[in-house]
């Protein structure tokens, strides 16, 4: 695909949808003119076609073996979003009391829906410091028909850094760092997200379902909210998001070539310890989550109190060296960089510069 040599290049720190792989792009592009050498798009191909059987087996299958998924788990894709699965998690697993831990916009949304089909407790909440950390050591009820947490929290930065143990069905939001860390899927009863992060075009939403949690409600279910309807028809029970499971195969073919979840986490660490490094040592900055808690996808900053007013000023220098989508979320305000698996560390290289040498033009 040919490009324009003579257009800055673009750093995409963008929170979501974010950046992907190019060569993911390029064989996205190329398959809305000619999916697999059909002579159709992939826009215009039936779900139904066995090309488009085979793309869904292999992003299953793909899926399956990056994270190690056991065979009594079973994976779909869904539309809708995770504000979707904000209400069918509760729909589909609430009889009477689910916990949820706060830590977030993302995690008060999931809370707000599941208050429709029952009882929930709150378990713990960060929200007294602004969402600037997780919360630890959290009672965990037996009680429960489950236990939900987000597992990376996208405008706050703050992140779990490892599976926490739960006596309940534990279910996670990993709309935001699924597959840049290892997990053990087996702690978990269900893990889902929207895929507009790190696995493809938003559109399409992911979930790994335990096969023993579902059924269980007295509630009835509508077939579409039902998730039996889709682990039973391979996400087939309606038409499925073809063209986002499609980017999501040729993504997940992307992390395996270049080594697995294993090497995508050593990339990501290296990344986020670069620009937390910066953060840290630069006077002009500082990071907002508590340091043990710092995200390694969503890297939050805001300007030091002597420096605030240089903040619009460092915005549009950003901008003007190709730094895109740094600007942090309303209700924080500040700067983010979204370093999501596809960031290259040459475009966090390049923003720790831009900060540098804005730091040379203001402080003596």
């Amino acid at each position: 695909m040919k490009t324009n040599k003579n257009i800055m290049k673009k750093h995409n720190f963008n929170a979501g949808p974010s950046i992907l792989p190019r060569e993911v792009i390029e064989k996205a592009a190329a398959a809305v003119l000619d999916f697999d050498g059909l002579g159709l798009s992939i826009l215009e191909i039936s779900h139904r076609s066995k090309e488009f059987d085979a793309v869904m087996d292999d992003a299953v299958a793909l899926f399956r073996e990056l994270m190690n998924i056991p065979e009594n788990y079973k994976v779909i894709f869904v539309g809708g979003g995770a504000s979707t699965q904000f209400f069918h998690i509760p729909y589909n697993l609430l009889e009477t009391k689910a916990g949820y831990i706060n830590t977030g916009v993302w995690s008060k949304k999931a809370i707000k829906e599941a208050k429709n089909f029952g009882e929930v407790a709150v378990l713990a909440s960060s929200e007294d410091r602004n969402f600037t950390y997780i919360p630890k050591n959290v009672e965990i009820p037996a009680d429960l028909d489950y236990l939900h947490i987000t597992t990376n929290n996208t405008i706050y930065g703050t992140e779990y850094h490892t599976d926490i143990d739960s006596p309940v069905n534990l279910i996670a939001d990993m709309s935001s760092d699924i597959l840049s860390r290892p997990v053990d899927v087996t702690k978990y009863a269900m893990i889902y997200g929207g895929a507009q992060k790190n696995l493809g075009p938003a559109g399409a939403t992911f979930a790994i379902i335990r096969e023993d949690i579902v059924g269980k409600v007295s509630r009835a279910l509508p077939s579409m909210v039902d998730y039996r309807s889709h682990m039973n028809n391979n996400s087939m029970y309606n038409t499925p998001p073809v063209f986002p499971v499609y980017v999501i195969r040729e993504t997940l073919k992307w992390i395996k070539s270049i080594g697995g979840v294993e090497e995508i986490y050593r990339r990501n660490k290296e990344k986020a310890e670069l620009l937390y490094a910066e953060i840290d040592r630069n006077p002009l900055f500082r990071g907002t989550a508590e340091k043990e808690d710092r995200s390694l996808m969503n890297i939050c900053f805001v300007m030091n109190p002597e420096y605030e007013a240089l903040a619009p000023e460092f915005m549009e220098f950003a901008k003007e060296r190709g730094m895109v989508g740094i600007k942090g979320h309303r209700l924080v305000g500040g700067f983010r960089a979204s370093c999501y698996n596809a960031l290259p560390k040459e475009s966090v290289e390049a923003l720790v510069a831009t900060m540098q040498e804005f730091e040379k033009l203001h402080v003596k």
